[in-house]
């Protein structure tokens, strides 16, 4: 199938250079361990960050920019400023020209967002808007749960197949941990699916845009790491009964009202959440 032409470029306060071009010029050959794919489609950058929603007030941090498509779509659309984490050396000094382009609205900051403070590196408020390189997106977003408080909004590329766990419902193949842990923090939206095309090089998935609005309080009370926990348990012997996945660390769903003859895809976040409290009261009292 043909690859989809790149878009004009959208209003800026200079004239840009094609994406394509800069890609040349600053040979950026798309690196398969930084899990690299370049988006093009200007169109598409524009409709990922209206996804994102009102980020006029707003600092919004991009990961792994590349040579700046969504960087540009996010700044034209009025982002009070833009901070770009990006490992590759090479899009750094591609991003520099634009920030020419873009006095003191664009800051770059080269390094391994793994590693990086995202919350350290402006006040509040903040969001997250990114084409996430696939090799790292999961343990990214893992890591921002963590501290969803801290952020306004996530508007994230994934993998369609990640996206579908994000906002999988009990009892369908996709709910898992990943879904558990997510809903529980945030209200999942599933923006919409992204054709492989849009990109160079086009992956071998597609992809799907999804917005995580963290929640007020987390869906029901549950400490992290006993949530952490007692999904491993249920999840790790998922065809298991309850009864029999959840016995190591002595838990009784029936103390809960919880059918133990249920597997772990069928409870609900709620339900985990109570499993969880319950697992570490046990925790507390076999150690007082």
């Amino acid at each position: 199938m043909p690859a989809i032409p790149e878009s004009p470029s959208l209003s800026s306060p200079v004239s840009l250079p094609p994406l394509r071009d800069v890609i040349k010029r600053f040979r950026l050959g798309a690196r398969r361990s930084l899990g690299q794919h370049f988006i093009l489609d200007l169109n598409l950058c524009a409709r990922i960050t209206r996804a994102a929603g009102d980020i006029l007030a707003s600092t919004v941090i991009e990961i792994g920019p590349g040579p700046g498509g969504l960087t540009r779509a996010l700044l034209d659309a009025g982002a009070a400023k833009v901070i770009a984490v990006e490992r590759d050396e090479r899009c750094v000094a591609a991003l520099a020209e634009l920030a020419e382009a873009y006095p003191e609205r664009l800051e770059i900051i080269e390094g391994d967002a793994l590693e990086a403070d995202l919350v350290g590196l402006t006040g509040p408020p903040r969001c997250i808007v990114s084409n996430l390189p696939y090799n790292i997106a999961t343990p990214l977003l893992i890591g921002w749960l963590q501290h969803i408080g801290d952020f306004e909004r996530l508007t994230l590329m994934f993998q369609q197949e990640v996206a579908a766990r994000l906002a999988a419902r009990p009892g369908t193949r996709e709910y898992g941990r990943l879904s558990i842990i997510t809903q529980w923090l945030c209200d999942v939206r599933r923006e919409f699916n992204v054709d492989g095309r849009a990109f160079t090089p086009p992956p071998k998935v597609a992809s799907a845009v999804v917005t995580l609005n963290p929640r007020l309080k987390p869906l029901a009370p549950a400490a992290w790491d006993a949530l952490e926990t007692v999904t491993a348990a249920a999840f790790g012997q998922r065809r298991k009964m309850l009864r029999a996945s959840l016995k190591p660390l002595c838990l009784d769903p029936r103390e809960l009202g919880i059918d133990p003859t249920k597997r772990a895809g069928e409870l609900t976040v709620e339900e985990f959440c109570a499993l969880a409290r319950r697992h570490e009261q046990g925790l507390l009292s076999r150690s007082s």
